[in-house]
């Protein structure tokens, strides 16, 4: 399906620009600036060039790093107008101090919620900060101008749309955006190949913002993460959901009544974990400077996972139960480029059809999927069909992992395996 839909997607985003207005697609407007602070727990810090001068977004984590952005930013030769905040994580207010002092006229922009829950600090992150990175400001500077909630914010002479969510990556975030431009500025809400910080616990409520943040900005086009590179919004927003729900797939069996320790994760079941993680998303650094992040991520998830009521939780959160085992094992094998576990799916003698081509066999469905599938990711948007032994999804896939199509996955099951595939684009 991969060379097909190259050239598919080639004509398709010329097409979509030749239809957009201008401000979406021409190079008038330049990118955002960029400096990300070293690996490990590199974080970013953007620039963007406005009527007013520039407006920057985030401020790292320490006065040290602040300090090198500051000397990248001024390379510029234009004002600094504004400074907005996404959240209150320490790695992201850290250096508000050194920006206010290196641009003392720019006033620190944050919503009230982001402003309240930097003042209170309830979870204490700032002092555990210090604790860890001597670097980090013994005093923290906060935002000089606040404004509701989810309003518009004028800010260098520009518009941003914004929204705040809670209980997600963070106790509240605040995303902006552009919609002259489609830029999305996310904060942590969805980032560009990394390992999160799950500490919070709050995975389910991550996922159902995942969710609302599509449908809040369904204009948006590139998205500008707090860790890790821009990339399509859809794109970087399905691939935080399928870790998010790979990794609670990961934990759950962990702390089930009839697993070794019952609802506590084993050492042994902790390394299995971080293995089947670091085989899945290789070359994924952390957000944090914490050797043992993966560690406390499943220790939270696990917590969360224990106090969980299946019956009532949200269906972003629920573990895919719609899908038939088969089915399943055959998504959960191509998001966690598991070649073996997906081949494994078929009966000996399964048939795939994939547009008009047939793969005959499980040594063949293997062959075409090591070709043209692994290292891909695919979203299940629905289910179209579903009887006992048939399910047709409605999916998106992205072969790569980037941009990515919409179609329709029919399966035929015969006990426990899928003797017959049958894959067409939706349009």
């Amino acid at each position: 399906m991969n060379q097909r839909l190259r050239r598919l997607l080639a004509a398709s985003s010329a097409t979509a620009c030749a239809i957009a207005s201008v401000a979406a697609c021409s190079k008038q407007t330049a990118e955002p600036g960029r400096f990300a602070s070293p690996n490990p727990g590199s974080v970013n810090t953007y620039w963007i060039q406005a009527p007013e001068g520039l407006i920057l977004i985030d401020t790292l984590r320490t006065p040290t790093d602040a300090r090198k952005a500051v000397a990248e930013i001024k390379k510029t030769g234009k004002p600094v107008a504004a400074i907005l905040l996404t959240h209150s994580h320490p790695d992201h207010v850290g250096g508000a101090g050194a920006f206010h002092q290196a641009f003392p006229n720019a006033p620190i922009y944050a919503s009230k919620a982001t402003d309240k829950t930097m003042r209170e600090d309830s979870r204490g992150f700032y002092p555990l900060a210090r604790s860890a990175n001597a670097d980090f400001p013994a005093t923290l500077t906060y935002a000089d101008r606040t404004f509701e909630d989810g309003t518009p914010l004028q800010a260098g002479g520009l518009r941003f749309e914004t929204a705040t969510f809670v209980h997600g990556e963070s106790d509240t975030a605040n995303v902006y955006y552009r919609p002259d431009t489609g830029d999305l500025f996310s904060g942590d809400l969805a980032t560009g190949k990394v390992t999160p910080a799950l500490i919070e616990g709050t995975s389910c409520g991550w996922l159902q913002i995942l969710d609302q943040l599509g449908e809040r900005f369904p204009g948006a086009r590139t998205m500008y993460p707090g860790h890790g590179a821009a990339g399509p919004a859809r794109t970087l927003i399905d691939e935080q959901r399928r870790y998010l729900q790979a990794f609670r797939a990961l934990v759950r069996p962990a702390v089930t009544p009839d697993s070794p320790e019952g609802r506590t994760v084993s050492p042994g079941e902790q390394k299995s974990i971080t293995t089947e993680l670091d085989r899945a998303y290789p070359g994924h650094p952390p957000v944090a400077d914490l050797p043992t992040i993966a560690q406390e991520n499943i220790k939270a998830v696990a917590r969360e996972l224990s106090a969980e009521d299946p019956a009532k939780t949200p269906a972003a959160c629920a573990d895919t139960p719609h899908l038939l085992a088969p089915v399943r094992t055959y998504v959960t094998a191509v998001n966690t480029r598991n070649l073996d576990a997906l081949a494994g799916a078929f009966a000996d003698n399964a048939e795939l059809i994939d547009v008009g081509r047939r793969f005959k066999g499980r040594t063949a469905i293997r062959d075409w999927a090591r070709a043209e599938v692994i290292g891909g990711s695919l979203t299940v948007i629905g289910v179209a069909e579903n009887r006992p032994d048939h399910q047709r999804l409605r999916v998106r896939f992205a072969p790569g992992g980037q941009g990515g199509f919409d179609a329709y996955y029919a399966f035929t099951i015969d006990g426990t395996f899928i003797t017959k595939a049958e894959l067409t684009y939706a349009n």
